[in-house]
Formats: structure tokens, C-alpha cells, sequence
């Protein structure tokens, strides 16, 4: 039995039983044939961009027994999915958050049958809540986890409008009602850097991307040192 790592073991435990997934940037096809092996989802579709892992993804699941239930195909982005696939669920992980919601916004018209997306950003998870504020998308869960010395946010939409403020777009509004243990050290090393980029820049011309950039991070910081504060 495939073993997950816990990243990806979150990201799974968010996928409704008898789903119909797409994983888009499957690698080598471990998330969906963890599921399907373990009778969590019915079928699904592993979308691999770069010919290495596709070609990895194809041995994989033919070794596990499960080409019936699992296409692997070649395509970039959300062009993995097609109508007939009937797809309910997309996972994206393992990118960085700006990457997943430009591959959302450019597949716009192919989750026309999603209802749920479960994305798990290495970075910036703040672009994946403003694309989903502005698309109609609502965020239902989070998670905020430690693994191999790394930071990871896994951030789950559902259908519906919704509105956030500065901080809960930055800070995810679920991580700001718990704020566990990972989430004080993630944003401590988030500040220790702002303050190491703002010391960088006390001898740059004072331009005017400059000046917004600075007032940018003074924000920032103000913002989060509040929130741990509390």
C-alpha cells in the first residue's frame, strides 16, 4: 500500500468519499492511487505536465492495478480534465500559490463540474483566497502542517461568494481562529524575513516602487505581529 507523506495525507483526508478527482500536477500518481486503493474515490484523472513524472505516473499505476480506474494524461494545467470525465474534485498541490491560481484561472471553463478544489501551496496561499473571492468561491477548510523542516498550508474551496479582509486573505480564516504551533513559527520566519528585506533596502533610492514597496511590508508586519500578539 502506498504510504502518503503527511502533506499529502492531508491534502486526502479533505477528499469526500466517491469523489471523481482530477489531480492536477500528479507527479507520480500517489495521491489518486493511494484513493482509489483505499476505496475513497471512484476514478480519476492524474494530469502530469513534464513527460518524466507522466511516464512515472503510468508505470505507477499499472504496477498498482489501477489503469482502469485512473487516466494519466499529458496536458498542462486543468487541459488534463474533459467534459466527459465528469470531474467533482481537483486537487493541486505541491506549487507555489500564484502557479495554482493561474492554473485555476486559465482552466476556468473546465470546472464547470467541480465542486470542490483542495489546493496545497509550498508558498503564498493568499493568491489562491483572492482568486476564489473573485470567482466565486468560498474557503471551507484549512490546515497548516510541519513536515521535513517545512511549512505547508492546504487551503479547501467550496462554491459560494464570499468576502475576506487583508488578514484573513493573508493569513487564511480558519489558521486565524486556531493558530496552532506552525502557524506562529511560519509567520515569525515571514516577518524575520520582511525586516531583512526592509534593512536591504534603507539604502536604495527612495523611487517610488520603493516607498510602496516599504509601506508594503510595514503593513505586513504590523498586521501579523497583531495577530500573534493576540
Amino acid at each position: 500500500m502506498i504510504q502518503l507523506s503527511k502533506r499529502l495525507q492531508t491534502v486526502a483526508d479533505f477528499v469526500k468519499e466517491d469523489a471523481v478527482l482530477a489531480d492536477i500536477g500528479s507527479d507520480h500518481a500517489y495521491l489518486p492511487t493511494y484513493l482509489v486503493k483505499k476505496g475513497i474515490i471512484q476514478r480519476a484523472v492524474a494530469g502530469e505536465v513534464v513527460k518524466g513524472p507522466y511516464e512515472s505516473a503510468l508505470k505507477n499505476v499499472k504496477r498498482e492495478a489501477v489503469d482502469e480506474q485512473i487516466m494519466v494524461r499529458l496536458a498542462n494545467g486543468l487541459a488534463a480534465i474533459e467534459k466527459s470525465d465528469q470531474i467533482d474534485t481537483v486537487t493541486i498541490a505541491g506549487m507555489g500559490g500564484a502557479l495554482i491560481a493561474s492554473i485555476l484561472e486559465e482552466g476556468k471553463e473546465k470546472l464547470e463540474t467541480v465542486e470542490r478544489i483542495i489546493a496545497q501551496p509550498n508558498i503564498h496561499a493568499e493568491a489562491i483566497r483572492k482568486w476564489a473571492v473573485l470567482n466565486g468561491w468560498r474557503v471551507v477548510g484549512e490546515k497548516i502542517l510541519k513536515e521535513d523542516h517545512k511549512i505547508y498550508e492546504i487551503v479547501v474551496l467550496e462554491r459560494g461568494r464570499t468576502t475576506y479582509t487583508e488578514k484573513e486573505q493573508l493569513l487564511g480564516p480558519f489558521l486565524l481562529e486556531e493558530k496552532n504551533e506552525v502557524f506562529h513559527e511560519k509567520w515569525k520566519r515571514e516577518m524575520t524575513q520582511w525586516e531583512r528585506i526592509l534593512d536591504s533596502l534603507k539604502d536604495a533610492t527612495e523611487d517610488a516602487s520603493v516607498k510602496e514597496k516599504k509601506a508594503t511590508l510595514n503593513e505586513k508586519i504590523t498586521l501579523v505581529e497583531e495577530v500573534l500578539r493576540n
